[in-house]
């Protein structure tokens, strides 16, 4: 099965049993990706802090009061 790179958009073949939380590197750009979700599947790009997407993000713990 091919899925899109979500950093350069350059196609990336998986196996069909793939899970949720597995890693997977685009062979174009080199960006690490994990699997967040199998069905359909999706994936977000990690840096070295975690996760790139602000929305996946791990809290930073950090209070604004």
């Amino acid at each position: 099965m091919a899925v899109v790179c979500p950093e350069c958009d350059s196609p990336i073949d998986l196996d069909d049993d793939v899970d949720q939380g597995e890693t997977v590197q685009c062979e174009e750009c080199g960006a690490e990706l994990e699997i967040v979700g199998t069905d359909p599947i999706e994936l977000a790009a990690i840096d070295e802090a975690g996760y790139d997407d602000e929305e996946l993000a791990p809290p930073t713990g950090e209070d604004d009061d």
